[in-house]
């Protein structure tokens, strides 16, 4: 039996180990099983087997095959041309309007999002094409860089998503119930993003281009067929129950990799190695995450740290909104600091259960949950997709900050307003199960 002293002991070594690590700029990873193996040791737990099996178990997952699968499908898609198509399809119809390319990038990053699920492939794609684009017609480099990023997190939230699949293997969380809360807040995303870059533009000075022919714009559309044919077999597959998040993952990349090589022939058998070392890279980094994380949540639920959470915020639980806007302040400070998911493995396991115990519903909350940590994939002074669009454009990191203002603003105040109604989120979730 565990006494109230080491709990708090534990609780200490857990938040001052991870502060430490991170501030001397160690590994994620690393920290995580080092901060594991410390509240181990005072607990009375320390034994190097138990740490080894929780390693493995933490990678242990069927679920979880879901996450290289996706990766592959994004790299994939960005290498076989089905990106390049989905951008010049947007581009063909809204390009000539004032600010075009501004919502070629949102309506591209929506489409993209229901693809790959993943911020940083997406970001990386519509920034590498779209930047140089915007310009050479000149758009002021730091709003097209904001607005690039801030579409580039729809991913996240948007079928299929990789930081569901993690969060819903975490907390044992229903991936295809994550999958489909997903749908309506990330168009809510996408036209928060419209109204933004409308309210942005009044401050540019910038030329009407000229409208493209039908044929051109019906022509460009035919070309994206089997790329918009892909999200239809990914979210069809699963809510007719065809197969599971995790069998759509492999659907998605066996779908990209056909029409890569035998559709577009943009890519070559010779071009699989790079993609694959690529994907084997990412895929690295993910689990070797999830494995340390489990470390640390095994330790965390033997001290029992959710429930020293929630005597802190018993006083919240019988008001569930106050909670959640609580709990949602929180984790946009935690956002500066931490990547996605890393934010996953180490809170929604001790959050998630005072959610519930308050009477809020777990996929509502996996989905705040979620956005708000994509939100601070944008949020300096960390902003890894910040990061990605200041290297893709070959420009100063603040400068990006700058310009994502607005639209990180936007996506706060969607952010509060599903606090405030979460039936906007339940409800259409209610109706699709």
């Amino acid at each position: 039996m565990l006494n109230l002293s080491s709990e708090g002991l534990a609780f200490i070594v857990f938040c001052g180990g991870m502060l430490l690590l991170m501030g001397i700029g160690m590994n994620m990873a690393l920290a995580l099983v080092l901060t594991g193996a410390g509240m181990a040791w005072v607990l009375g737990f320390w034994d190097t087997q138990l740490l080894a099996q929780n390693l493995v178990g933490g990678v242990d997952s069927f679920a979880l095959l879901a996450v290289p699968f996706f990766i592959l499908a994004g790299e994939l898609m960005n290498s076989g041309g089905i990106s390049r198509r989905i951008i010049d399809m947007a581009q063909a119809w809204v390009g000539h309007i004032r600010g075009g390319l501004g919502y070629v990038a949102i309506g591209a990053a929506v489409l993209m999002a229901s693809m790959s699920g993943s911020a940083l492939a997406d970001t990386a794609a519509l920034a590498t094409i779209l930047l140089p684009m915007m310009r050479r017609q000149g758009y002021p480099l730091g709003t097209s860089a904001g607005l690039i990023a801030s579409g580039g997190i729809i991913a996240p939230i948007i079928p299929p998503s990789m930081p569901f699949v993690i969060y819903g293997v975490t907390t044992n969380t229903s991936i295809s119930a994550l999958f489909i809360s997903g749908i309506v807040p990330g168009l809510f995303m996408g036209a928060g993003l419209i109204v933004a870059w409308k309210l942005v533009l009044r401050k540019m000075t910038l030329a009407e281009g000229t409208a493209l022919p039908m044929r051109e714009r019906l022509r460009a559309t035919a070309k994206a067929f089997w790329a918009l044919l892909m999200p239809v077999i990914i979210i069809g597959g699963m809510k007719s129950g065809v197969f599971t998040p995790t069998e759509a993952a492999v659907v998605a990349a066996f779908y990209a990799l056909a029409v890569a090589l035998f559709i577009h022939r943009e890519m070559h058998i010779a071009e699989m190695r790079g993609v694959l070392v690529r994907a084997a890279k990412t895929t690295a980094i993910v689990m070797f995450l999830c494995a340390g994380a489990q470390v640390a949540s095994y330790m965390i639920t033997l001290a029992d740290l959710p429930g020293v959470l929630t005597g802190w915020l018993g006083p919240l639980v019988d008001n569930p909104r106050l909670l959640m806007a609580v709990m949602m302040i929180v984790l946009v400070l935690v956002g500066t600091a931490l990547d996605l998911t890393p934010t996953i493995l180490i809170f929604a396991p001790v959050m998630l259960p005072i959610a519930v115990k308050a009477g809020i519903d777990p996929v509502y909350f996996g989905l705040m949950f979620i956005l708000n940590g994509a939100i601070g994939l944008i949020t300096p002074p960390v902003g890894t997709v910040l990061n990605v669009v200041a290297g893709v454009g070959r420009m100063p990191l603040h400068q990006v900050i700058r310009g994502v203002n607005p639209f990180l603003i936007t996506y706060t105040l969607i952010l509060a307003l599903f606090v405030v109604f979460p039936q906007i989120v339940i409800a259409p979730v209610a109706w699709m199960r």
